[in-house]
């Protein structure tokens, strides 16, 4: 950027002008002209005719001066007859620049009118001459080709399109980063920055940078030809910040480079100087080093054990060379018993009602959370001294496992400290790396610990169902002594080699899943359920801790925005669907924004969201709720699901063809959910006779059974009564009721047992307008729990046994007579025996062949 100038300079240092005139200094090369002087040169009349020189690698500009060596013969003649006569010239720069002798369509067709300053005779007998641009034209027609072109040319018009303050700002930025260029880089001449800011016509200022751009020739002719002025700034900004990237990268490269190489040199300097000194002092370094420590050691309150230990841990320190690999080993030992806090605690604010109200400001709901802690501040305070609990909160994702950890923390008022157990496959990273090993270092408990600063801190094991197990061993059998209330009094890391007391940690642990986590470990936890919330929760949370959190995150007042009631609850019914609240927040967080965007843009100061405006920020709805289906066959049946995104309705379907007797499942369909199938039919088979099932059904029609969604993965025994219900169906012709669901897992003896999820499932319930759920006996404890506001008008019926509940869900009129229906003939059956046998010998023949 800026080599004009210096090609200015080396032409007049070294050629022998033909003119009176000389360059003598920068302002001449580069002339600052005034607003009125480029608009003047800017209206110079474009004559009908002119002379055009091709450029091969240069785009000229108005107001600009270049130097251009002149070699080839048409280009020379032109140059004198011009230099000659009035001095202007056409100036076009070609399209390929490797073209010797240019046809005018290898030119381009926007030009620029230009004066002649000076023609230059070098020593090597070549000419230069340096040329002032003066106006844009535009090449209507090649008259003449030799002995060089010459074309009829009219006026280009280039609009000023903006002036006044956006004017004002705009030359400021260009000015303010084409200074930046030229300090960064060491090429350009000082004088560049004072001419740039010395340039008061904007017109002109613009020309000159995009004269001197380090960018392509085809790209100056594009900034030439753009009319607008505002585009030619932006493209011409566009450029600036690209080159100026280029700097500071480069800049930071050598920067970089220089500082290593300087700091590596002062580090010599400063040793060498140190260890002069120390040694006309007779001082010792390493001995500096070991005083610090037993300092601090008598200043540490260390149990007996550990502090024997430390101590003899330093006097091997002092026996042992700084430059033995050993010293560091030793020193940063010593350095891990001084820093945890062994007998160090913070004093528990035993405040109940502090405590509840701390909970309740940071959580909604989560009762039976908040009733474990209170009553846990309550031992504490009436007995001092007590071992903390190992917790486990177990649920589905989103619903503030981590988050409560910190609210307790702060309502205890504890240290807080959190790690993630997920995908840990190595035993040391709990326990620690023996110091025999290079690059030891204490497990992740004891790290907690001295991060912690304190012995009694909320310690939470994030992500417990997590953990893996390889060849190093298994993570979780090292938590059986962390989290085991008889025996963290004396925790023993193999990187300390002590015994440190975990007893007063409160250990929280989370889990999406129970099945994953080992029964020694499950058994010694605690395990606290915390179900997802229901519509009711999820509106006051919203309303109370996500809303206005999202309201502050994106930069508006509640004086900005207001989001009703319906809304959050079509957000919620329509735009998420989960247990938690994590999407709920992000689907809030995008209607803030979304308004952010419109009060920045001064469209709007407020705006109120109601459910018509959803859409308009959210797009379309993303969940549908599905209604019961009205089955008007057969052998369809509705049951309940649990899914870690909440509770779901799920349709069976079965239906019959004649066969022989096979039976074929789909759906993508678990083990155990087929083992549930089989139950059904071996069941119903066994009791036909009380169903009224023909025995031909079974032996010359096979039966299909299918769950849709067959992309999602299906898996569980709670399915058990709803296969059940659409296999009798099928086989019974009898429709299952249409307003009903069902959940609950089957025995070959007819009982029906307990399952899990039921708030999650009877919410589905409800949300897909049923008016009836049937759930195992055993399970009404589990709806006792569910508050009465969000069962509403939903009937919950009871189950024992298979033979009540069958006649519970199905119609008490049969569609067509079963009968009728299944059985068949002997010559039907005759054939249909055949038709196996053959089957059946196919199969074995293609058995043996293979």
């Amino acid at each position: 950027m800026f080599d004009n100038y210096e090609k200015l300079k080396n032409l007049t240092n070294m050629g022998e002008t033909e003119s009176d005139e000389n360059f003598e200094d920068f302002e001449q090369a580069i002339p600052l002209m005034s607003e009125d002087e480029a608009q003047e040169l800017n209206n110079v009349e474009v004559p009908d005719e002119l002379p055009i020189l091709p450029l091969k690698n240069t785009v000229l500009y108005p107001g600009v001066v270049v130097p251009i060596t002149v070699g080839r013969d048409k280009s020379l003649q032109l140059v004198k007859e011009a230099y000659e006569g009035d001095k202007t010239i056409g100036v076009i720069t070609q399209r390929e620049e490797e073209i010797e002798n240019p046809d005018p369509q290898d030119l381009y067709q926007i030009g620029t009118l230009a004066k002649i300053l000076k023609l230059i005779k070098m020593p090597d007998g070549s000419r230069s001459v340096v040329i002032q641009g003066q106006t844009v034209f535009k090449i209507a027609d090649f008259i003449q080709q030799d002995p060089y072109f010459r074309a009829s040319v009219e006026q280009y018009e280039r609009d000023m399109d903006i002036s006044g303050v956006e004017l004002d700002a705009h030359i400021r930025s260009i000015k303010e980063t084409a200074t930046k260029i030229v300090n960064l880089s060491p090429n350009l001449p000082s004088e560049a920055e004072v001419a740039i800011n010395n340039i008061t016509s904007p017109a002109f200022l613009l020309n000159f940078i995009a004269s001197n751009l380090n960018v392509s020739v085809a790209d100056k002719q594009k900034i030439l030809e753009i009319k607008s002025f505002s585009d030619r700034l932006e493209k011409v900004m566009e450029f600036l910040n690209k080159e100026l990237q280029v700097l500071n990268l480069s800049e930071e490269i050598r920067s970089k480079v220089k500082s290593d190489i300087d700091e590596q040199q002062r580090d010599f300097y400063l040793r060498q100087q140190m260890k002069a000194i120390q040694e006309a002092l007779g001082e010792d370094a390493e001995q500096n080093e070991v005083d610090e420590l037993k300092e601090q050691l008598n200043e540490k309150d260390l149990p007996d054990k550990a502090r024997e230990t430390a101590e003899k841990e330093l006097r091997r320190l002092e026996r042992t060379p700084n430059s033995s690999p050993n010293y560091g080993i030793i020193h940063s030992y010593i350095e891990w018993l001084l820093d945890l806090p062994w007998n160090e605690y913070s004093e528990d604010i035993l405040d109940l009602d502090r405590a509840r109200k701390v909970l309740d400001e940071d959580h909604y709901g989560l009762e039976k959370v908040k009733k474990r802690i209170i009553q846990y501040l309550a031992v504490l305070k009436l007995k001092q001294d007590m071992r903390a609990p190992i917790l486990c909160f177990y649920g589905p994702p989103g619903v503030g496992k981590t988050s409560l950890g910190k609210s307790i923390a702060r309502a205890l008022n504890r240290n807080f400290e959190r790690f993630s157990l997920g995908g840990i496959r190595d035993e040391a990273e709990i326990r620690g790396h023996r110091r025999t090993y290079i690059g030891a270092m204490p497990g992740r408990i004891i790290k907690a610990m001295k991060k912690a600063g304190k012995s009694n801190p909320v310690l939470m094991l994030d992500e417990v169902d997590k953990v893996g197990s390889d060849f190093r061993g298994d993570p979780t059998s090292a938590l059986l002594e962390v989290l085991d209330p008889e025996q963290n009094n004396s925790f023993s890391d193999n990187y300390l080699e002590l015994e440190y007391d975990l007893s007063k940690v409160l250990f929280i642990a989370t889990a999406n899943h129970l099945d994953t986590i080992p029964a020694p470990l499950r058994d010694r936890m605690e395990i606290i359920h915390i179900n997802g919330y229901t519509q009711h929760e999820k509106v006051q949370i919203a309303k109370q801790h996500l809303l206005p959190k999202q309201i502050e995150e994106n930069g508006l007042t509640d004086d900005n925005i207001k989001l009703t009631t319906p809304a959050i609850k079509r957000i919620i019914d329509q735009y998420t669907r989960e247990s938690g609240v994590r999407n709920l927040e992000r689907r809030l967080g995008d209607v803030c924004r979304g308004v952010a965007a419109e009060v920045a843009a001064d469209k709007a100061d407020y705006r109120k969201v109601g459910v018509n405006e959803l859409e308009q920020y959210l797009g379309k709805r993303k969940f549908f709720t599905e209604v019961a289906e009205r089955t008007e066959v057969p052998g369809v049946a509705t049951g309940l699901a649990w899914t870690p995104y909440g509770g779901d309705i799920l349709f069976i379907e079965a239906s019959v063809s004649q066969g022989s007797g096979k039976i074929h499942i789909t759906g993508q369909l678990g083990d155990v959910m087929k083992e549930s199938a089989m139950l059904a039919v071996s069941y119903l088979r066994a009791h036909s006779d009380k169903y009224d099932i023909p025995e031909d059904a079974f032996k010359y029609w096979d039966l299909h059974i299918h769950v849709p969604k067959g992309a999602v993965p299906k898996d569980g025994p709670s399915a058990g009564v709803s296969i059940l219900s659409a296999i009798a169906s099928i086989f019974t012709q009898r429709k299952v009721k249409h307003t009903m669901a069902m959940t609950g897992e089957i025995t070959l003896r007819g009982l029906i047992l307990p399952v899990g999820g039921i708030k999650e499932k009877v919410l589905a319930a409800r949300r897909s307008g049923l008016k009836e759920v049937m759930l195992p006996e055993k399970n009404k404890k589990d709806v006792h729990e569910i508050e009465k506001e969000v069962l509403g008008d939903l009937k919950v019926t009871y189950m024992e046994r298979m033979e009540k509940f069958l006649d519970q869900v199905l119609e008490n009129e049969p569609v067509q007579d079963a009968y009728e229906l299944f059985n068949l003939d002997e010559e039907e059956k005759n054939i249909r025996r055949k038709q196996t046998k053959d089957q059946d010998s196919k199969e074995a023949t293609v058995i043996m062949n293979n």
